[in-house]
């Protein structure tokens, strides 16, 4: 409208509502830098949402927020409040009362004036003994009468938030509509726990009784959920109570609710509600502490939110086995930490399902997981890096877009033939749908391609090659910050005998006391281990059994590693270690380089650091086999190893 004036500001409630959806594979790089920079796999995947995606808030923001709103919570007051306050309610009804008798000279004023002054010290009880007390003063057994009526109006409030307005009157058509309701309530839950079908006999309840429930819950387990909420904070107050002052304040509550049903109807709901849902915190306390005396009402309000956020507390908690961003409760992120809050879970919820429905992460019983497409990215991230240094040291130049050829081109070409998997001869191929067009006598343009005028790119088989990349997981490896560079290295390696060189055979075989063939997906999640050992000879072992598994191919084995060997198989099997390293060790790995030199393999070593022992044996290796070492820097050693297997599988032979 005209004359409206506007005042605009930066949005400080939560991420920017205008802001695009996270991007996924920004992610996935994201994860991926770290896990080739050491990192465990799984620890980044889980600190990607605890963190957020950059620039992103993520669970551990919302953790902090809701733990900082619990200590405040426990500050909030003291729960004690309801006994106090009824105690200065019947201290201010004695005063008005006494006040009154003073002004009288009658024997029945000087009667009233003893049994005021011979009222037990304990509030609940002379409030029980004065039930029947004829009050001289109207102010005073007003006063006195409120006493009952607000702690049997806070009890009822409390649990069903819909009686507020209600219960103002007092009269007897309220408590009447209220047995009803709390009658046909427990048998509805008494029914559903049989496990009868509740369906039909909820609508019916909620149309009778909907008044009562402003929450508008929509099933039996949302009204069993909000119900059970309220009713355990209820008996966690109590537990919160000293012995001295739950006995007051229970003593006050069974005076509140009087002698009719509704006391046990009260009691019969909390059973019933305790029976569905045990996992709730019944019997746990609190210990609060605040200036303001809390009434009931607020009391138990408190602790309610205490109780849910200790739940919200648990649920991003995402430690816990099988924990799933799909446990936390949006609803009560947003009624605990607010709208912003909310919204970031629900963006964190949907980067997770996108992660997982495009296919990058799985999730398994330890939780979330890369997935093959993912790996393959992360390869192929290792890769170009590696490649970038290659070009970078004029050390020779690899595309990746020539990914997938299975030959060197020879120049000629033929035509497509269903199967051929060599690249398309592209000029070739549009060249002939042109003459096509042009013979038919219906122009050149537009050009469509028909399956006729397709031809492929000749080219000459290359030698195919089996290669064992054997890789150091002993403890030193991590300690001296080389674990990085050797998931990057292997992964590279990995991506390019698959794209590059599709007809080699890779397997890689980590090592420490044990060794063991590695995937890639296992490759990403390896974590360090405080194991002590270095079995070169059993790495070895295995790599010979990968070589003959592949008679006709060129036979190559890299090994990185950056220490002497100090462990090695037995005859039985188990691996035998010792440091300083013994001669048997020695020997028995001897023995394995001999059978891979024999059999013709190409086996270089890549030895990282200048330990002296390490040193004299690989140039021994390396002598005996006549393979080659080098000697890299952790950060370089992706740069040697691909560059040397390119070398190697050229074919010695």
């Amino acid at each position: 409208m005209a004359g409206n004036r506007f005042r605009y500001g930066a949005w400080n409630d939560g991420p920017d509502p205008l802001a695009p959806p996270y991007d996924v594979r920004a992610a996935v790089d994201e994860v991926g830098e770290r896990v080739l920079a050491g990192d465990n796999l799984r620890d980044a995947l889980r600190d990607l949402l605890r963190q957020g995606p950059r620039e992103g808030r993520g669970l551990d923001d919302l953790r902090s927020r809701a733990q900082r709103l619990r200590r405040e919570a426990l500050r909030r007051g003291n729960l004690d409040g309801a006994v106090t306050r009824a105690r200065q309610q019947l201290d201010q009804a004695l005063a008005a009362e006494r006040d009154e008798l003073r002004g009288r000279d009658d024997l029945d004023a000087r009667f009233n004036e003893a049994v005021l002054d011979n009222l037990p010290r304990s509030t609940s009880r002379a409030i029980e003994e004065l039930r029947d007390y004829d009050w001289q003063s109207a102010e005073a057994r007003q006063t006195y009468e409120q006493i009952l009526d607000g702690l049997r109006r806070e009890v009822v409030e409390q649990r069903f938030a819909g009686m507020r307005d209600a219960l103002q009157n007092g009269d007897l058509a309220t408590d009447q509509r209220l047995s009803e309701m709390l009658g046909d309530l427990n048998d509805l839950l008494g029914r559903h726990a049989r496990g009868e079908d509740t369906g039909d006999a909820f609508q019916q309840f909620m149309e009778k009784h909907g008044e009562f429930f402003p929450e508008k819950p929509e099933n039996v387990e949302e009204l069993i959920d909000s119900l059970a909420r309220r009713a355990a904070a209820a008996e966690r107050l109590m537990r919160s109570l000293s012995p001295q002052q739950q006995e007051e304040l229970s003593r006050l509550m069974d005076q509140a609710l009087g002698d009719g049903p509704l006391r046990g109807q009260l009691g019969e709901l909390t059973d019933n509600l305790r029976a569905l849902r045990p996992q709730l915190n019944w019997g746990r306390g609190e210990r609060m502490r605040g200036r303001e005396e809390l009434g009931y009402g607020d009391a138990t309000a408190a602790l309610e939110d205490l109780a849910e956020l200790d739940d919200l507390l648990d649920q991003l908690d995402d430690g816990r086995p099988g924990a799933t961003l799909d446990d936390v409760d949006v609803e009560a992120v947003e009624r605990q930490l607010g709208r912003g809050a909310a919204d970031d879970v629900r963006r964190l919820r949907e980067l997770e399902r996108e992660l997982r429905r495009q296919g990058w992460v799985t999730r398994d019983g330890d939780g979330l997981t890369l997935s093959p497409k993912a790996l393959r990215r992360l390869g192929r991230t290792a890769l170009a890096q590696i490649f970038k240094d290659l070009t970078g040291k004029q050390r020779g130049e690899h595309d990746l877009r020539d990914a997938g050829a299975a030959g060197d081109l020879i120049g000629s070409s033929r035509r497509w033939q269903f199967g051929d998997e060599q690249p398309l001869d592209v000029v070739r191929t549009i060249g002939n749908a042109v003459r096509r067009r042009a013979g038919g006598g219906t122009g050149t343009l537009p050009v469509r391609l028909l399956p006729e005028d397709f031809e492929v790119a000749e080219t000459e088989r290359r030698a195919s090659a089996v290669v064992a990349l054997c890789v150091d997981l002993s403890y030193s490896m991590f300690a001296d910050e080389r674990w990085g560079p050797m998931k990057q290295t292997a992964l590279a390696l990995s991506h390019l005998v698959a794209t590059q060189f599709p007809q080699d055979s890779l397997q890689i075989i980590g090592f420490n006391k044990y060794a063991m063939p590695l995937t890639q997906g296992e490759l990403a999640a390896i974590e360090p281990d405080m194991v002590k050992g270095t079995n070169l000879q059993h790495a070895l072992k295995l790599a010979g059994r990968h070589l003959r598994r592949h008679p006709g191919a060129e036979p190559v084995v890299l090994v990185v590693t950056d220490g002497e060997p100090t462990a090695h198989l037995e005859d039985d099997g188990t691996a035998w270690f010792n440091w300083p390293t013994l001669p048997e060790t020695v020997e028995a790995t001897v023995r394995e380089v001999d059978q891979l030199t024999r059999y013709g393999a190409t086996l270089n070593l890549f030895m990282l650091g200048e330990d002296p022992g390490l040193r004299r044996f690989v140039d021994a290796v390396a002598r005996r086999s006549g393979g080659r070492v080098f000697s890299p820097e952790a950060e370089e050693l992706g740069r040697y190893v691909v560059d040397d297997y390119v070398r190697s599988r050229r074919g010695k032979r």
